[in-house]
């Protein structure tokens, strides 16, 4: 059962708390260590972190929801300008807090899916003179619905959920050349990917460097249904990222 946004918004703010209580020193921005605003620093990243639940593309439609509907759990809320400018001091708090999540206990199963997800930089009709971040590593790539311009996300999620690792690279680049790096730290096991990752080379040094075994979905297709649902969990996910 899917859990409601009410339920959800709950969970963030409660991981959100006690993750800053347990860092105190996460909150050196402030000139004074006694300042207690009335709207908590746990629930300005509650907000931001709403934006993955309700699957929008910015921060201000995620504002603007949680102002329309939810005020009553937020009785202080500040204006929209107020709100982003306490979420700008907070950005070093994201990467800490978020690193809390990337991780599973020793016991856990082995079992990890791969894939990656194109970053379009713009529309299909600007690929003619585009220069957007090439020097950073924009390139043209190419998925099974055509080609776009920009890079790729590759992400590495455990069976539970997690987030282990995510690489960026190139549009260009192709889906099994930073499988390696993803799942350097994991210590082996099973790895469910997509079609792209398929091939001998891939399966072996898969095995032979990281101790993983690698299967595609053309090698189990009595559990495709499974797999879809698994995809679906992948593409909930990378909508949030």
């Amino acid at each position: 059962m899917i859990p409601s946004i009410d339920q959800q918004m709950t969970a963030i703010y409660c991981f959100v708390d006690e993750f800053l209580k347990t860092h105190p020193a996460l909150a050196y921005w402030r000139h004074s260590p006694h300042a207690r605003p009335p709207f908590s620093d746990a629930e300005v990243l509650t907000i931001a972190l709403l934006q993955g639940v309700f699957e929008v593309a910015t921060l201000k439609q995620t504002y603007r929801l949680v102002a329309r509907n939810w005020r009553a759990a937020f009785p202080h809320l500040p204006s929209y300008q107020q709100w982003v400018a306490r979420l700008h001091h907070l950005l070093p708090v994201m990467g800490p807090l978020l690193g809390t999540t990337c991780g599973h206990a020793l016991t856990a199963a082995r079992l990890y899916l791969r894939d990656s997800k194109p970053i379009p930089l713009c529309q299909p009709i600007r690929h003619g003179r585009v220069r957007l971040l090439r020097d950073e590593g924009a390139y043209f790539g190419k998925t099974s619905k055509g080609w776009f311009f920009g890079f790729k996300l590759h992400r590495l999620r455990h069976i539970g959920g997690q987030v282990l690792n995510i690489i960026l690279t190139p549009g260009n680049w192709d889906d099994r050349e930073p499988v390696l790096a993803l799942v350097e730290n994991v210590g082996g096991g099973v790895l469910l990917a997509e079609l792209g990752y398929r091939g001998p080379e891939c399966t072996t040094r898969l095995a032979q460097e990281a101790q993983m075994l690698l299967i595609t979905r053309d090698q189990v297709p009595a559990h495709r249904f499974v797999l879809s649902q698994v995809r679906q969990g992948i593409e909930t996910t990378f909508s949030q990222l």
